[in-house]
Protein backbone atom coordinates (compact mmCIF):
# COMPACT_ATOMS: atom_id res chain seq x y z
CA UNK A 1 0.00 0.00 0.00
CA UNK A 2 2.64 2.62 1.15
CA UNK A 3 4.84 2.00 -2.36
CA UNK A 4 1.25 2.19 -3.95
CA UNK A 5 0.93 5.77 -2.54
CA UNK A 6 4.48 6.90 -3.28
CA UNK A 7 4.14 5.78 -7.21
CA UNK A 8 0.59 7.19 -7.28
CA UNK A 9 2.00 10.63 -5.76
CA UNK A 10 4.90 10.55 -8.07
CA UNK A 11 2.83 10.19 -10.83
CA UNK A 12 1.13 13.16 -9.88
CA UNK A 13 3.99 15.06 -9.53
CA UNK A 14 5.75 14.16 -13.54
CA UNK A 15 2.19 15.25 -14.24
CA UNK A 16 2.28 18.30 -12.68
CA UNK A 17 5.81 19.33 -13.63
CA UNK A 18 5.05 18.13 -17.64
CA UNK A 19 2.06 20.72 -17.06
CA UNK A 20 4.16 23.51 -15.77
CA UNK A 21 6.60 23.19 -18.55
CA UNK A 22 3.73 23.03 -21.16
CA UNK A 23 1.88 25.84 -19.78
CA UNK A 24 5.55 27.95 -19.86
CA UNK A 25 6.01 26.38 -23.38
CA UNK A 26 2.92 27.42 -25.25
CA UNK A 27 1.75 30.39 -23.33
CA UNK A 28 2.27 33.79 -21.71
CA UNK A 29 3.29 32.73 -18.87
CA UNK A 30 7.30 33.51 -18.77
CA UNK A 31 6.91 35.25 -22.36
CA UNK A 32 9.45 38.06 -23.82
CA UNK A 33 8.34 41.35 -22.88
CA UNK A 34 11.45 43.22 -22.35
CA UNK A 35 14.91 43.30 -24.82
CA UNK A 36 17.54 44.85 -23.20
CA UNK A 37 20.87 46.01 -25.28
CA UNK A 38 23.70 47.20 -23.86
CA UNK A 39 27.35 47.99 -24.58
CA UNK A 40 26.19 49.89 -28.13
CA UNK A 41 28.06 53.22 -29.37
CA UNK A 42 28.90 52.89 -33.22
CA UNK A 43 26.17 50.53 -33.59
CA UNK A 44 22.76 51.31 -34.15
CA UNK A 45 20.17 49.17 -32.27
CA UNK A 46 17.88 49.00 -34.56
CA UNK A 47 20.54 46.78 -36.53
CA UNK A 48 20.97 44.88 -33.42
CA UNK A 49 17.40 44.32 -32.79
CA UNK A 50 16.66 43.27 -36.54
CA UNK A 51 18.86 40.26 -36.18
CA UNK A 52 17.78 39.38 -32.80
CA UNK A 53 14.19 38.08 -34.04
CA UNK A 54 12.78 37.77 -31.31
CA UNK A 55 8.92 38.47 -31.08
CA UNK A 56 7.49 40.01 -28.45
CA UNK A 57 5.39 37.79 -26.58
CA UNK A 58 7.84 34.18 -27.29
CA UNK A 59 8.28 32.09 -24.55
CA UNK A 60 11.74 32.73 -22.65
CA UNK A 61 12.11 28.58 -22.77
CA UNK A 62 12.07 28.92 -26.50
CA UNK A 63 14.78 31.26 -26.71
CA UNK A 64 17.95 30.08 -28.74
CA UNK A 65 20.44 32.21 -27.50
CA UNK A 66 22.69 30.50 -29.17
CA UNK A 67 21.57 31.25 -32.53
CA UNK A 68 20.64 34.90 -31.27
CA UNK A 69 24.06 35.52 -30.36
CA UNK A 70 25.75 34.01 -33.28
CA UNK A 71 23.15 36.71 -35.58
CA UNK A 72 24.38 39.60 -33.75
CA UNK A 73 27.79 38.60 -34.29
CA UNK A 74 27.46 38.65 -37.75
CA UNK A 75 27.26 42.45 -37.17
CA UNK A 76 30.96 43.52 -39.17
CA UNK A 77 31.41 46.36 -36.05
CA UNK A 78 30.50 43.20 -33.60
CA UNK A 79 33.12 41.58 -31.31
CA UNK A 80 31.62 39.61 -29.16
CA UNK A 81 28.00 39.14 -27.98
CA UNK A 82 26.05 37.40 -24.98
CA UNK A 83 22.34 36.82 -24.84
CA UNK A 84 21.31 36.04 -21.52
CA UNK A 85 17.71 35.04 -20.17
CA UNK A 86 16.72 37.13 -17.31
CA UNK A 87 13.16 35.36 -15.90
CA UNK A 88 10.58 36.45 -15.57
CA UNK A 89 10.63 38.13 -19.22
CA UNK A 90 13.89 39.87 -19.99
CA UNK A 91 16.15 38.62 -22.69
CA UNK A 92 19.22 40.62 -22.10
CA UNK A 93 21.73 41.16 -25.10
CA UNK A 94 25.66 42.30 -24.15
CA UNK A 95 27.82 43.34 -27.25
CA UNK A 96 31.32 44.25 -27.20
CA UNK A 97 32.14 46.36 -30.21
CA UNK A 98 35.28 46.45 -32.32
CA UNK A 99 37.17 49.25 -31.58
CA UNK A 100 39.65 50.70 -34.39
CA UNK A 101 43.91 50.69 -33.71
CA UNK A 102 44.60 51.32 -37.25
CA UNK A 103 43.23 52.79 -40.60
CA UNK A 104 44.30 52.98 -44.27
CA UNK A 105 43.45 54.67 -47.01
CA UNK A 106 41.76 53.16 -50.16
CA UNK A 107 39.55 54.10 -53.32
CA UNK A 108 36.77 53.30 -51.47
CA UNK A 109 37.52 54.95 -48.22
CA UNK A 110 39.11 54.50 -45.13
CA UNK A 111 39.28 51.06 -44.04
CA UNK A 112 39.07 50.61 -39.74
CA UNK A 113 40.94 47.65 -38.67
CA UNK A 114 41.16 46.03 -35.08
CA UNK A 115 43.46 44.52 -32.41
CA UNK A 116 42.83 41.34 -34.56
CA UNK A 117 43.32 42.75 -37.91
CA UNK A 118 40.14 42.84 -38.48
CA UNK A 119 38.65 44.98 -41.52
CA UNK A 120 35.42 45.75 -39.98
CA UNK A 121 34.14 49.02 -41.42
CA UNK A 122 34.78 51.64 -44.56
CA UNK A 123 34.18 54.96 -43.26
CA UNK A 124 35.93 57.86 -41.88
CA UNK A 125 38.56 56.79 -39.00
CA UNK A 126 37.55 58.36 -35.59
CA UNK A 127 40.24 61.34 -34.44
CA UNK A 128 43.40 59.87 -33.04
CA UNK A 129 43.56 56.58 -34.80
CA UNK A 130 46.57 56.06 -36.56
CA UNK A 131 46.85 56.09 -40.14
CA UNK A 132 48.47 53.00 -41.73
CA UNK A 133 51.36 53.37 -44.44
CA UNK A 134 52.09 50.05 -46.12
CA UNK A 135 52.49 48.65 -49.84
CA UNK A 136 49.78 46.06 -49.28
CA UNK A 137 47.25 47.02 -46.79
CA UNK A 138 45.31 44.83 -45.49
CA UNK A 139 43.66 41.68 -42.64
CA UNK A 140 45.82 39.23 -45.41
CA UNK A 141 48.93 41.03 -45.42
CA UNK A 142 51.98 39.83 -42.67
CA UNK A 143 53.20 43.44 -42.46
CA UNK A 144 49.66 45.60 -41.80
CA UNK A 145 49.45 42.59 -39.38
CA UNK A 146 53.12 43.25 -37.66
CA UNK A 147 51.95 46.66 -38.06
CA UNK A 148 49.06 45.88 -35.93
CA UNK A 149 50.12 43.80 -33.14
CA UNK A 150 52.88 46.60 -33.24
CA UNK A 151 50.09 49.14 -31.91
CA UNK A 152 48.47 46.73 -29.68
CA UNK A 153 52.01 46.46 -28.19
CA UNK A 154 52.73 49.78 -27.10
CA UNK A 155 52.12 51.79 -23.76
CA UNK A 156 48.94 53.52 -23.51
CA UNK A 157 50.52 57.11 -23.37
CA UNK A 158 52.69 56.39 -26.30
CA UNK A 159 49.61 54.78 -28.20
CA UNK A 160 48.14 58.26 -28.07
CA UNK A 161 50.96 59.91 -29.53
CA UNK A 162 51.02 58.00 -32.72
CA UNK A 163 49.47 59.62 -35.68
CA UNK A 164 50.66 57.14 -38.43
CA UNK A 165 52.49 54.09 -38.42
CA UNK A 166 55.24 53.09 -41.26
CA UNK A 167 55.30 49.46 -42.06
CA UNK A 168 58.13 48.37 -44.46
CA UNK A 169 58.49 45.02 -44.05
CA UNK A 170 57.61 42.59 -40.79
CA UNK A 171 60.76 43.71 -39.19
CA UNK A 172 60.63 47.82 -40.08
CA UNK A 173 57.75 49.38 -38.61
CA UNK A 174 58.39 52.71 -37.18
CA UNK A 175 56.09 55.26 -35.75
CA UNK A 176 55.29 59.18 -36.94
CA UNK A 177 54.38 61.12 -33.63
CA UNK A 178 51.84 64.00 -33.90
CA UNK A 179 54.69 66.19 -32.74
CA UNK A 180 56.97 65.54 -35.75
CA UNK A 181 59.07 62.75 -33.80
CA UNK A 182 59.94 59.19 -35.20
CA UNK A 183 60.33 56.05 -33.01
CA UNK A 184 62.13 53.25 -35.09
CA UNK A 185 60.38 50.00 -33.61
CA UNK A 186 61.23 47.20 -35.93
CA UNK A 187 59.77 43.96 -36.11
CA UNK A 188 57.12 42.84 -33.34
CA UNK A 189 60.42 40.93 -31.62
CA UNK A 190 61.35 41.91 -27.60
CA UNK A 191 57.82 44.47 -27.74
CA UNK A 192 57.69 44.11 -23.90
CA UNK A 193 61.27 45.47 -23.61
CA UNK A 194 60.76 47.96 -26.24
CA UNK A 195 57.71 48.94 -24.29
CA UNK A 196 59.18 49.89 -21.24
CA UNK A 197 62.25 51.41 -22.92
CA UNK A 198 60.20 53.66 -25.41
CA UNK A 199 58.97 55.71 -23.04
CA UNK A 200 61.88 57.11 -20.45
CA UNK A 201 63.78 57.53 -23.86
CA UNK A 202 61.44 59.69 -25.45
CA UNK A 203 62.21 62.55 -22.50
CA UNK A 204 65.41 63.17 -24.36
CA UNK A 205 65.97 65.75 -26.79
CA UNK A 206 65.82 64.47 -30.12
CA UNK A 207 64.07 63.40 -33.16
CA UNK A 208 64.71 59.98 -33.95
CA UNK A 209 64.52 57.67 -31.37
CA UNK A 210 65.65 53.64 -32.12
CA UNK A 211 64.43 50.85 -30.23
CA UNK A 212 64.55 48.44 -32.79
CA UNK A 213 67.51 46.85 -30.34
CA UNK A 214 65.73 47.51 -27.09
CA UNK A 215 69.14 46.77 -25.39
CA UNK A 216 71.54 49.73 -27.56
CA UNK A 217 68.75 52.23 -27.90
CA UNK A 218 69.69 55.36 -29.82
CA UNK A 219 68.76 58.90 -29.96
CA UNK A 220 69.39 61.41 -32.57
Amino acid sequence: MPWRRIRLWGSLGVCVLVALGVLAWFTPALSVRTVRIDGLVAVPELQVREQLEIPSGRSMLRIDTTSVAARVAGIPKVHTVRVQRVFPSTVKVTVEERTPVLFFDSPQGAHLMDAESVEFAIEPAPIGVPKLLTRHPGSDDPVTRAAVSVMVALPPALNVQVDEVVARSISDISLNLQDGRTVLWGGTNDAQRKAAVVLPLLTRDGTVYDVSSPNLVTVR
